[in-house]
C-alpha cells in the first residue's frame, strides 16, 4: 500500500480517484444485447445465457422443486445465521416507515404526503465465485415491507445450470415471487423490456460487474429506474493511536477481496500506526484464500496520515467513502462533522462485515463518490412519495389571490382562470 504523509490539499483529488476502469467497449456490448432481447425475447436469453455463461437452459425459471431441493441443502446453522440477519435486517427497515403528518397550511388548506410501493422490482443477485445471497435479503425484505406487488429475481446459473443454494434458500425465506437464472447484461434487458418468461419491472436493484452496471445504466435510457450508479466496493478506515492494527488490517481486506478493482484507505493521526497497518496487512493476506484478487485491490490503496483532526475529516468527505470505520477517542467530532458515506461502522468492535450481514442496517451502498448525493438503498428506494393536497372554499379564498398574482405575472392566463372562477362562483 503507498504511504502518504501530510498530503497538501492540491494533491487530495489524486488521492481520492478511484481505480480507473475503461468502459469504452462496454456501450456497443450492451446496445447489442439489449436490442437482440428486445426483439427476440427469451430466443435471445438462451443464446446469451450459452454464451456467456457456458450452459443451454431450455427454461430459465428456478422450479418450485429446485427450490424444495436447494432448501434441504442448506445446513441448519446456516439457515439460523441468515434467519437472524433477515430479522435484524427486517426490524431495521420497518422503523424507517414514515407516519402520514398532515398539515393545514393555513385555514382551509391541508397538505399531506404518503408513500405508495414501486408495484414491479426487480433484483438483481450476482453468481460466480461469490454468490452474494445476502444481497437476497437487503432488496427482498425492504421490497416486501414496503408492498411491492411483484418481486423479480434474476441470478446467473453455472455451467450445470443451477443457482447456488443459499440463493434460492434466502429468496423463498423473504418472499421474491418468481426467480430467473438469467445473468449479466441479458437479465437486465429482460427486465427493461419484458420477455415471454420475464416481466418488465419499473426498478432494478442490486450489483454486479462492469456489464451488470453499465447494463442498469443503459436501462434508464429507457424509462426504468436504478437503485443507484455502482461501482467497485471501497472502504476508508480512520483510526487514531489507541486503534488495533490488526483490526484495521482485516477490516481493510474484508473489502480488498471483494475485487481487483477495490480500494480500501486508512486514515490516521498517528503516523507510527501506518507501518503496524501494513505489518498487519501483510501478515493477513497471505491466509486468505482470495489473497490473489485481495493484493491487486490493495494496489490501488492507500495509508495517509495527517497531524489535523480537521485535515483528517475533510479528506474523508472529499472522499465520500462507501463504507467508513471510525475508532477515535474524538469520535463525536468525526460523527458531528461528517458531510458523506454510505454507511458508518464507530467503534473497535464495529466491523465493516456486520453492516454486510447481520447487523441490520443495508450494504447496497453508492460507491465512486456518490455518497456525496446518494443514499444507500432503504425503505424509500421501494417507494413513490405522493403528495395531496384539499382545500376548502375557506382556503381557495386565502391563497386564490395570491395564486392569481403569480400566474399572472408568469403569463400563465388559464392558471390565474382556474383560480378567478372558482372565487367569483364563491362571491356570488
Amino acid at each position: 500500500m503507498e504511504k502518504i504523509i501530510n498530503p497538501e490539499r492540491r494533491s487530495w483529488s489524486q488521492i481520492t480517484k478511484r481505480p480507473e476502469v475503461d468502459n469504452s467497449d462496454l456501450r456497443g456490448i450492451v446496445e447489442g444485447v439489449f436490442a437482440d432481447v428486445r426483439a427476440q425475447g427469451d430466443s435471445a436469453l438462451k443464446l446469451y445465457t450459452e454464451k456467456f455463461d457456458k450452459v443451454v437452459l431450455e427454461n430459465f425459471v428456478a422450479s418450485k422443486e429446485e427450490v424444495e431441493t436447494a432448501i434441504s441443502r442448506v445446513s441448519s446453522d446456516l439457515k439460523a445465521a441468515i434467519e437472524l440477519a433477515a430479522s435484524n435486517i427486517e426490524k431495521f427497515h420497518a422503523s424507517q416507515a414514515l407516519a402520514i403528518n398532515e398539515v393545514e397550511t393555513v385555514a382551509g388548506v391541508k397538505c399531506w404526503q404518503e408513500a405508495r410501493p414501486i408495484e414491479k422490482v426487480g433484483i438483481y443477485i450476482p453468481g460466480g465465485t461469490a454468490p452474494l445471497f445476502s444481497t437476497v435479503l437487503m432488496l427482498a425484505i425492504p421490497a416486501k415491507i414496503a408492498g411491492c406487488k411483484e418481486i423479480i429475481l434474476c441470478t446467473p446459473p453455472n455451467q450445470e445450470g443451477k443457482v447456488a443454494n443459499e440463493i434460492l434458500y434466502a429468496a423463498q425465506l423473504t418472499g421474491v415471487d418468481r426467480i430467473f437464472k438469467v445473468g449479466g447484461i441479458q437479465a437486465i434487458a429482460a427486465l427493461t423490456f419484458g420477455t415471454e418468461s420475464i416481466s418488465k419491472v419499473d426498478k432494478i436493484f442490486g450489483p454486479g460487474n462492469q456489464y451488470v452496471t453499465a447494463a442498469k445504466q443503459a436501462a434508464t435510457q429507457y424509462g426504468l429506474a436504478i437503485d443507484m450508479p455502482a461501482g467497485p466496493s471501497e472502504l476508508l478506515v480512520m483510526s487514531d493511536a489507541n486503534g488495533n492494527p490488526a483490526f484495521i488490517a482485516s477490516d481493510l481486506l474484508s473489502q480488498a477481496e471483494h475485487g481487483a478493482d477495490s480500494q480500501v484507505i486508512f486514515v490516521t493521526n498517528d503516523q507510527a500506526m501506518l507501518s503496524k497497518v501494513e505489518t498487519q496487512v501483510e501478515k493477513q493476506i497471505e491466509v486468505l484464500p482470495r489473497r490473489d484478487i485481495a493484493k491487486l485491490a490493495i494496489a490501488n490503496s492507500r495509508l495517509v496520515s495527517f497531524e489535523s483532526d480537521q485535515d483528517i475529516l475533510d479528506f474523508i468527505n472529499a472522499y465520500g467513502p462507501e463504507h467508513y470505520i471510525l475508532s477515535a477517542e474524538n469520535e463525536e467530532f468525526f460523527l458531528k462533522n461528517l458531510i458523506s458515506a454510505g454507511s458508518v461502522f464507530i467503534g473497535n468492535y464495529t466491523p465493516e462485515s456486520a453492516g454486510d450481514y447481520a447487523s441490520g442496517t443495508n450494504h447496497t451502498l453508492p460507491t465512486n463518490g456518490y455518497a456525496k448525493a446518494y443514499s444507500g438503498v432503504n425503505l424509500d428506494s421501494f417507494t413513490k412519495k405522493i403528495t395531496f393536497q384539499k382545500i376548502t372554499s375557506q382556503g381557495i379564498q386565502a391563497i386564490g389571490p395570491a395564486i392569481e398574482l403569480m400566474a399572472e405575472a408568469e403569463g400563465l392566463q388559464a392558471h390565474k382562470n382556474a383560480v378567478t372562477l372558482r372565487l367569483a362562483e364563491l362571491n356570488k
